[in-house]
């Protein structure tokens, strides 16, 4: 007797479940929310040596851009904790471009000089989607960086997809359950596995240099 589809197709899922090797892609939940709202700091947290108040560093303007002073040194990051997501960014330097950084999974524990536990997506000019591990963070994937030297990098594996000064660039970066994947740009540019912390907070470094944030969206998995 010929098999129906849909007699077929149950016999198919169940020989996967018992295989486990049908596990559910994970798929959006929401759509992508603002982290910043467009007008003040609400939910989100300064962290800098020496200490300065966030609207002095972080500018929101009427236009919903973000402008950051780079300096003091230190990082913003948000009051909530994410896990499986997808994280859109959008920054551009505002003057002579330099060294930053999109900080994931922020977490209580050490601290690396201002620079807390988390995964760091480098905007820096000319390592733009480097990740490095911060603060005794770690991740599978061995180091491009000389053994024994700090800090530690896994450095983008695709030519540099970075903007001229000026310019607007945009990071998209996908978390699911300590992998992580960095596209700059439009070009995949890193990835990384069992990243440990998988979840915590987001940030955004301040290293000097002054920038502009737009369109930073998270979206959950």
């Amino acid at each position: 007797m010929r098999m129906t589809n849909t007699r077929l197709c149950t016999g198919l899922l169940a020989l996967c479940a018992a295989l486990q090797g049908c596990a559910p892609a994970q798929v959006a939940t929401d759509a992508p929310q603002p982290l910043f709202n467009g007008r003040d700091l609400a939910g989100w947290e300064l962290r800098t040596e020496p200490k300065a108040p966030a609207p002095d560093v972080f500018k929101v303007q009427p236009d919903g851009v973000i402008a950051a002073a780079g300096n003091p040194g230190g990082f913003l990051a948000t009051t909530d904790s994410y896990r499986n997501y997808r994280l859109h960014v959008e920054w551009r330097w505002s003057g002579k471009p330099g060294n930053g950084g999109v900080l994931l999974h922020v977490s209580d524990g050490p601290m690396d000089r201002v620079w807390p536990l988390s995964i760091q997506v480098q905007t820096k000019k000319g390592a733009v989607g480097d990740l490095l591990p911060m603060a005794n963070a770690t991740f599978t994937e061995p180091p491009t960086s000389a053994p024994g030297t700090q800090p530690i990098i896994k450095a983008h594996t695709a030519a540099d997809s970075e903007r001229p000064a000026g310019e607007w660039n945009s990071a998209d970066i996908v978390s699911r359950d300590g992998t992580i994947e960095v596209t700059i740009n439009g070009v995949a540019q890193n990835r990384i596995t069992n990243a440990r912390p998988a979840e915590g907070k987001i940030g955004f470094q301040l290293e000097g240099a002054p920038y502009e944030l737009r369109n930073v969206t998270l979206q959950k998995l």
